[in-house]
Parts: structure tokens; sequence; C-alpha cells
């Protein structure tokens, strides 16, 4: 498949880069330019082959792109949450499979060793982990365990100078690669704790998922322990229960609802363009009413998700964004974004489902991440209960 020229840009209705700092701007271009250099032109082709390009991921870690709010002192950028922001919306305008690969190593590995971790853990395996010489997976969801994660069945006991892990975890980015997991099982007492598990462990096998539809550009696989010797060391000492594994999907969560809009974006700008140059009846279709209702309609629902999110990062930089508020903008803005997809497939014709444009590429991979890390449906109970106070899950 020919490589492709990326002219790519973004919408911005209601001038929002006027609330952007000149960091903002920088960090978010700097990652424009690199989706567009290193990424948009294999990526149709990745996809085809359901590869993921290994060599991205040292551009990643140059790019800031791996634990940006992680402080200076262990390896990260030291950044605010609307940079971190920007940064998933670029990755995932060039593929959400891209994004799920920082989203990943950011939220659900960095994050909970930087959190919850020791300060051995932090300095032994955060460093590695900004630059990408070292990459992490997370293991949370089993075969029978997904939006019900507390019946989890993978455990480890102590064995006195060890403990023993048993279990498997499954969909897992990163798995297959990945350097470290952070694996969440119950230990004796019931308890739900996170535990280091690394590559090489004796017992600890990570099979690839194959025949995927959908982040064909991204490596999914399982997480499988049969009597694996772990270091009591690797236990993560700072969380217990529940609310570990769930403070790593609010932050993943946060990076999603950003990343969608970037795959909306590249979907309305795909439309935009096509629509221009594309002469039916002796007029582009850009100047029928059907045509404009379309992107008249995207472009609303693409900047009403931006100030969404923009306002979700201000509270998140106060400290103050509640799980059911990044729980609303995920659900919103993935759902904002298959709705796009589907409404710019249209504009494109038969076009619209080959690899020449990106629309198909985008709506396939966000039927996975409108599922992933809370579905649609759990997420509108989610916000059900905090509105009404009243548990729908029981």
């Amino acid at each position: 498949m020919a490589a492709k020229t990326d002219n790519f840009q973004h919408p911005d209705y209601y001038l929002m880069d006027d609330m952007l700092t000149d960091e903002h701007k920088l960090i978010r271009d700097t990652a424009r330019a690199w989706v567009k250099k290193e990424v948009t032109p294999i990526i149709e082709q990745a996809c085809q082959d359901a590869k993921f390009p290994k060599q991205w991921i040292k551009g990643l870690g140059e790019i800031g792109a791996f634990g940006p709010y992680i402080p200076t002192e262990y390896g990260g950028a030291g950044l605010d949450q609307i940079s971190y922001g920007l940064l998933m919306q670029e990755l995932e305008r060039g593929d959400s499979g891209l994004r799920s690969t920082a989203s990943v190593q950011s939220s659900l590995v960095m994050y909970p060793i930087y959190t919850y971790g020791s300060e051995e853990q932090r300095k032994k395996y955060l460093p590695k982990l900004a630059t990408g010489e070292m990459m992490g997976c997370f293991g949370l969801t089993e075969p029978d365990h997904g939006s019900n994660p507390s019946g989890m069945l993978t455990n480890f006991k102590d064995m006195g100078d060890h403990y023993l892990l048993n279990g498997a975890k499954m969909w897992i980015s990163n798995a297959p690669f990945a350097d470290i997991a952070v694996v969440w099982a119950k230990d004796d007492a019931g308890d739900i704790r996170g535990i280091i598990v690394e590559r090489g462990y004796a017992g600890f096998t990570t099979p690839e998922t194959h025949g995927k539809w959908s982040l064909r550009a991204s490596s999914t696989g399982e997480l499988v322990f049969d009597n694996v010797k772990v270091p009591k060391e690797n236990l993560l000492p700072n969380v217990k229960g529940l609310k570990g594994p769930l403070g790593c999907l609010n932050s993943a969560r946060f990076g999603i609802a950003w990343g969608a809009i970037g795959a909306a974006m590249d979907c309305y700008d795909s439309a935009l363009n096509y629509a221009k140059e594309r002469i039916q009846f002796g007029k582009p279709i850009a100047g029928f009413q059907l045509t404009q209702k379309k992107l008249a309609e995207m472009i609303t629902e693409i900047t009403k998700a931006q100030l969404l999110c923009h306002r979700l990062g201000t509270l998140k930089n106060e400290h103050r964004a509640t799980p059911a508020q990044i729980s609303m903008a995920k659900r919103n803005s993935v759902n904002m974004a298959l709705e796009v997809a589907r409404e710019a497939r249209q504009i494109h014709g038969g076009m619209g489902i080959t690899g020449e444009y990106p629309i198909m590429r985008h709506m396939m991979n966000l039927e996975s991440v409108v599922t992933y890390e809370g579905t649609h449906d759990i997420h509108l109970l989610i916000t059900g209960m905090d509105i009404t106070g009243l548990n729908a899950f029981n």
C-alpha cells in the first residue's frame, strides 16, 4: 500500500487554541508532526498486516508520550493533564491502537507504580518506562470478569520468601512484547493488590490474540500465570482493594476522552476535504444540503466534546475531577467519534471502506474503544448512580 501525504488540519471552531498555553501548543504540534512523519505513511499497511510497528516506541518516548505527567525526577516530563490529553488526541488521530500503547504505558503502568509503588520501585522502573526502553502492560480483565473486576480469580499466596501467582488475564494491550505487567490479584485475605511481574519469570507467558477486526495495529494478548514465583518487593505497598486499579482507569479514561476526539477530527477532516473535491450532478457534494447537514453536525459534536474535555482537564489539574465526570467524558467522546466516523463513511461513499482513507479503520478501532475501560452502558450507569444516588449495578 503506497505511503500518503498527511495534510490534516485540526478543526477549532470555537478558537480553543486561545485557551492553550504556548507549551500546550508546542507539545501538541510536536506530536502531530511526529504522527504525520512516522505514523500516517505506514498505518494502513500496519493495520492490514495486523502488526504493531515497534519502531514507534522510541519516537513515543522522545515526544514525551510515556508518562508525560510523571515528575521529571523519575524520567517523566512533569507536564499537566491538558498536555497529556493533547498528546493522546494527536496519537489517536493517527490510530487508536497507537494511543492505546501510550495510554497503557502512562496511565496503567507508570501511574500505579508512581502512585502506589515504593520509592525503590519508582526508581527501578519509571525512568526506563518513560523512554520506552522498558514497556509495560496492565492485567485486570479476566475471561469471565470484565465489567465486574471484583470477581477476579487471579490470586497469589504468601510462600514465606516469595509470592506464588496463579490465574489469567485477557484483552491486554502491549502484552505480547511487554517487559513488565502490573497485575491485579487477590491475596490470601481476598484483598485485591497490585503486583509487578517481569518477563522471564518461570510460568509467566503472554500468548498473542489473533483475528481482531479492530485495533489491528495494536498488540493484544493474554497474561497466563502458572505457579509464578514473584519477589515480595514487587508488591505495590500503598494501595489495597479495587480503588487501586480503578484509580488507574480514571487516568486512562481521561486520556481516551481526549483521544477519541482525535479520531473524530481525522474523520471529519477527511470527509470535509473529500466533499469539496467529489463532483456529482455537476458540483461538489459539499454543496448539497444533506452533506452540509452531516458536516455541520460533525463539527458541532466535535466542538462540544473539545469544550467538555478542556474543562475536565482544568478540573483534573486542580485535583477536582470526579470519576463520574471522567466517565461522562469518556462515554461522550467515544460515542461522538463513532457517529462522526459513520457519517464520514457515508460522505466518502464506497471509497470510505478502503484503506485509501482512514474512516473504516477509525470506525473499527472505535468499536473496541467504546467497550474497553468501561463499556458505554456501564458509563451511563455510573452517571445515573452519580445523579440519583441509587446503584443500578446490583
